[in-house]
């Protein structure tokens, strides 16, 4: 009996033991499995609430790396630039900002300049990288492209130079020769001969002063606004009569194959050539010829003497709309490789002892372009050195052109009677317009004895 009632505590003991190491055994297992593990610490980071959807609005590129320079978090900006390659931050001098951030808490900035990625140009990106910490694991990268600010910024100081040094020449002049004028106030002849200087100076600083308000104009200005149809042959005369004195002088013989109208081709070294007439573009006036005469200006001014500097025009059809094309042709010293990426812009001249010569600013290509764009077009070039060059300007034909700005001026303002009354009315539009045999290519013209 005693040993029966020795059996049973004995048994109840050991079961209490068993229930208790059972029950520590349970409670132990939860406690680990509740607790992060370093392993988890670095493959699971999750980022503080908010975060995310602030990151998806920011305009830089961001990035967030964990405490082992893992990749967390990257825009597709950040993808873009070439900032992350493989989940992991490809810029080492990112890198190491990131590294001693989390080091020592401390943001950092820097601007660099890295390689363009798939370009073997050797064009660099200009971005500045901003580094901080977030939270105690953390942390943020944020970078902001900055190499269309840098060449904004470099267009406007090589502009502000440029227009120093322009004016600041015939200005220089003006003052000298003023000088000598009064130093020769005895000498009749020296005061004629600086006199006349002193026009030549002040003529080149008027055109200068000119242009620049022409360039501001047509860059700030929506010629739309005040658009109307316009004959390409009215446009032309117009050309070549701004340019009939400094062909006749270096007897140039300028031929077209646009009807000139009747008044506007009398005298001097400009001619009449039967061809295509009632091609109309829709623009701005005053913009258009200004645009074209300074194509044709330059091409009487780049050009030896008794040479010919041809304008020609046609209609090319375009699945958006037909569109005009005016070229100009030369005989001239004809433009290298490397400098016609440049022509058209700002005071950039191919030739600058000719501009001088010739009064030249270096903005005329500089307004082409800026015209041509603004009404929906573009000017090209073609040229080769010691043969001449071809500019061409292509428009959208009136009709095309005036119903695109109508739908642009419908979608801004109510005000729409007066487009309501024209676009009642056909288009002009050349019987010639499907044929592209109208346009007739001018010969390679040849120096004329």
């Amino acid at each position: 009996m005693d040993v029966n009632a020795a059996v049973a505590a004995v048994a109840a003991i050991a079961g209490v033991l068993t229930g208790v190491i059972a029950m520590l055994a349970f409670r132990f297992s939860e406690r680990e499995q509740r607790r992060p593990t370093r392993t988890s610490l670095h493959t699971d980071p999750v980022l503080p609430p908010g975060v995310d959807t602030v990151l998806s609005v920011l305009r830089s590129s961001a990035v967030v790396l964990d405490e082992a320079d893992g990749v967390v978090k990257a825009s597709s900006a950040a993808y873009a630039l070439g900032l992350v390659r493989g989940g992991k931050l490809a810029v080492e001098p990112m890198l190491q900002m990131a590294r001693d951030t989390r080091r020592d808490g401390e943001i950092r900035q820097v601007e660099l300049d890295l390689p363009r990625r798939g370009t073997g140009r050797g064009e660099a990106l200009a971005v500045s990288a901003r580094v901080a910490p977030l939270g105690s694991r953390l942390v943020l990268l944020l970078v902001e492209d900055l190499t269309e600010a840098r060449r904004i910024e470099a267009v406007r100081r090589d502009f502000v130079a440029n227009v120093s040094h322009e004016l600041k020449t015939p200005v220089g002049a003006l003052s000298l020769l003023s000088e000598a004028v009064m130093d020769a106030s005895d000498d009749p002849e020296a005061v004629e001969r600086f006199a006349g200087r002193m026009q030549i100076e002040a003529t080149r600083l008027t055109n200068l002063v000119q242009e620049l308000i022409d360039l501001s104009r047509v860059q700030n200005d929506d010629p739309l606004e005040d658009a109307e149809p316009i004959r390409v042959d009215e446009l032309v005369a117009e050309a070549i009569d701004r340019c009939r004195h400094a062909a006749g002088t270096k007897e140039i013989t300028m031929a077209s194959n646009v009807l000139v109208p009747e008044g506007l081709d009398q005298g001097g070294a400009g001619r009449r050539a039967g061809g295509i007439a009632d091609l109309h573009v829709w623009g701005n006036r005053g913009q258009l010829a200004a645009a074209l005469g300074n194509l044709v200006e330059n091409a009487v001014n780049y050009s030896p003497a008794r040479t010919r500097v041809g304008i020609a025009a046609r209609t090319v059809a375009q699945p958006g709309g037909d569109l005009i094309e005016i070229a100009v042709t030369d005989q001239g010293i004809g433009i290298s490789d490397k400098d016609k990426e440049r022509i058209f812009e700002r005071f950039y001249r191919v030739d600058p002892a000719r501009s001088r010569a010739t009064g030249g600013t270096g903005l005329g290509l500089a307004i082409v372009k800026h015209v041509a764009a603004s009404h929906g077009g573009e000017v090209t070039v073609w040229s080769a050195e010691g043969q001449g060059s071809t500019f061409t300007l292509r428009l959208p034909e009136a009709g095309a052109a005036r119903a695109r700005a109508r739908a642009h001026q419908m979608s801004h303002r109510d005000e729409t009677e007066g487009l309501d009354g024209e676009a009642g009315r056909s288009p002009h539009s050349s019987p010639h317009s499907s044929d592209p045999s109208a346009y007739a290519t001018l010969p390679s013209p040849e120096v004329l004895p």
